[in-house]
Parts: structure tokens; C-alpha cells; sequence
């Protein structure tokens, strides 16, 4: 199912877009007043739109999902929040009986698909996902209704967040992008095909594995500050408690490597803990791989930021021992800090991979 809409051709936009090869192979995370888009690694890109910033009564967020290749459908998906008294008691009244249906200029385009509890949205219609991406690229007054409740979407950024989509899909100019400007000629033969998923075999790490030197590892709380301090490039903002009284966690890895661990920083409702690989005798060669660390655990180094306190929005990221080294193997947002829900309201993965476990 193809997309098709009109604009006008925007000599100032026009001159701002990326060539498609300068963005297609870099995953992309682009916000613009309330809307985001973020494509991953195999180019699917998944683009977000919220209420108005200062409009918290109903929350609501819509979720565009559309992967590579000429002959992608976009599937959308709405989610209403319940973070407010008078939010949640219309979402009490979901049921077999009530839908939430989509109004756009007042104009009813009927109801979306049954609301699922386990997956916490419903999902759009065809001929409501096509009335939606023409409403969205000009100005347009969205409802999601039940009953006598109206969640408002806005529009505002989302024709910018659309193009940055196209841009990443190599779209632009053809028949299957969200924006289309008068003159475009390309086939959609150019459009860019999905990237394959990276692999990662994971190790899992043998921590009683006896060093090769035969010898217990010993060091002190000084000598390894100072031996991480040159794998920071600034002290003072990346990891200011390098130095404090905080013990050091030791782990092995295998025979030869050790896994090292220090706070880093601390926040008003976050914190990160730096994490190193080094090798147990010298040249220690210390490797950092995150200051942001939230947690290790057999193998694997976690990292969960709140986008604020309220913990309606999340980073995290993900990275796997593979037998000599840590690589990343997932990274992900949950979107806008909008009330949705806690948690956030959506997956919006930035990388991926396929995990094999080595036995």
C-alpha cells in the first residue's frame, strides 16, 4: 500500500535535504517540536507524534511504522495515556463495544481496530492510515474519540520527521514517500532495500577460569583510577567519581581478561557506573565501553536512562561479550516525554541485531 501525498515543491527545504547515501547506512533519530522519528540499523523507521506540549489533559501518542524497500505498507498504531484522573477513565471504557475512532477537520473516518489490553494501543485501519498521512503533511485539526472524549494529535513537526524518513528510505522524489513535491519523477525501483540484522555470537564468560600467570590479580583503588583515567577523555563531566572512596568491582572474563567497574556520575534520578575490559597482567590495555553503565550481568552490560524523573521516557542500550570484547548489541527510546504512560510509550529501536548464544 502506497502512500501518496502532494506538496508544494519548498526551495528552502529542498536544499536542506541529506543525499540518500549520506544517510541511508546511519541509523537516524530526528525530533521536531511533536513529533520523532528514529530508523535503525535495517532502515525501518519508526516515527512518533504526540499531543502539544503543553496540552497534558489527554495524552496521546500515534506510532508510524514503516521498513525499507519499494513495497513497504506503513502500519499505525494509536495509544492513548492514562497518566491523568479523567485519561484513564475514558480508557476504562474500552471494550468490545467501544472504539476509538479517528475524526480529522470533524470529518469521521470510522473506528480503528479492536484495542488490545496486552499490547496497550489499536491499530488503524488502512483507509484511516491514508486520510492520516495526507492530514499530517498540512495543517489539520486530529481527534482520537470515544464517546464524549477527544484526544487532540498534533501535526506540529510531523511533515519534517516524514521527510527525514524518506530521506533515510532513499524516497525522496519517488511515489512511495510520505512527502512528495510536484515534479517527482523517480521510480520506485531507487527506493533502498532493508539491511540485513548484524549477527552477534555471545560468549558466555567463565569467571572461574584460572589467569594465565596463575597469579590473583591486586591492585589498588589509585593505581587503577589512574589507570583508567586516560580512556576518559573529560574527568571532570564523563566520570567525576573516578576518584572517590567507592569500591571497584572486579569480574573475570576468561584466562587473560577481567571486566572492571567504577561509579562514574551520579544525578538527580540517574546514574552511571564506567565499565572496563583489561587484561589481567601487563600491558593492562584498558578498554572502556560505557559510562553510563546501569548494570552487569553474566555477559551482559545495561545501560537505562530516564528522559526525566516522572520515568515516562527511557534510553537503553546493551552490550554482549563475544569472547574478547564487549559489543553493542541493542539501543533503543521509547520515545517523547509526553505522560503517556511510565515506562514510555513506544519501542523505538535505534540498533538491532540477531543474538546467537555460543555453546
Amino acid at each position: 500500500m502506497s502512500k501518496r501525498i502532494l506538496l508544494p515543491l519548498l526551495t528552502a527545504i529542498s536544499t536542506t535535504l541529506y543525499s540518500a547515501a549520506a544517510s541511508a547506512d546511519t541509523p537516524i533519530d530526528f525530533t521536531s517540536q511533536d513529533w520523532q522519528v528514529v530508523c535503525d540499523n535495517t532502515r525501518t523507521c519508526r516515527l512518533a507524534g504526540y499531543q502539544a506540549d503543553n496540552d497534558n489533559e489527554l495524552p496521546v501518542s500515534l506510532l508510524l511504522i514503516r521498513r525499507a524497500g519499494a513495497n513497504a505498507t506503513v502500519d499505525a498504531r494509536v495509544k492513548l495515556g492514562g497518566a491523568r484522573e479523567n485519561s484513564a477513565k475514558a480508557l476504562m471504557q474500552l471494550g468490545n463495544r467501544h472504539r476509538i475512532s479517528l475524526f480529522i477537520n470533524d470529518r469521521d473516518y470510522g473506528e480503528a481496530k479492536p484495542f488490545s489490553g496486552a499490547a496497550g494501543y489499536a491499530e488503524l485501519t488502512s483507509p484511516q492510515v491514508t486520510a492520516l498521512l495526507e492530514a499530517l503533511t498540512k495543517s489539520s485539526k486530529i481527534e482520537l474519540v470515544i464517546r464524549n472524549t477527544r484526544w487532540r494529535l498534533s501535526d506540529k513537526g510531523a511533515s519534517a520527521v516524514m521527510l527525514k524518513a524518506d530521506e533515510a528510505q532513499g524516497r525522496v522524489g519517488t511515489a512511495s514517500a510520505f512527502v512528495r513535491t510536484e515534479g517527482a519523477s523517480k521510480s520506485n525501483s531507487s527506493v533502498l532495500s532493508p539491511k540485513s540484522i548484524p549477527a552477534i555470537r555471545m560468549v558466555m564468560p567463565n569467571p572461574k577460569a584460572t589467569s594465565g600467570n596463575k597469579k590473583k590479580f591486586v591492585m589498588r583503588s589509585s593505581q587503577l583510577s589512574d589507570l583508567m583515567k586516560g580512556t576518559i577523555k573529560d574527568i571532570s563531566s564523563d566520570c567525576p567519581s573516578l576518584y572517590d572512596k567507592s569500591s571497584w568491582n572486579v569480574n573475570r572474563l576468561n584466562s587473560k581478561q577481567l571486566l572492571v567497574q567504577h561509579n562514574c556520575w551520579t544525578g538527580a534520578y540517574n546514574a552511571g557506573k564506567g565499565v572496563w575490559v583489561i587484561n589481567d597482567t601487563k600491558p593492562y590495555e584498558p578498554k572502556l565501553i560505557t559510562n553510563n553503565a546501569t548494570d552487569y550481568d553474566k555477559g551482559q552490560i545495561t545501560s537505562v536512562q530516564k528522559g526525566r524523573g516522572l520515568g515516562d521516557c527511557i534510553s537503553k542500550t546493551e552490550w554482549l561479550w563475544t569472547g574478547k570484547d564487549f559489543e553493542k548489541s541493542h539501543e533503543s527510546s521509547t520515545g517523547l516525554c509526553r505522560m503517556i504512560e511510565a515506562g514510555g510509550a513506544w519501542q523505538m529501536p535505534l540498533y538491532v541485531t540477531d543474538v546467537k548464544l555460543s555453546r
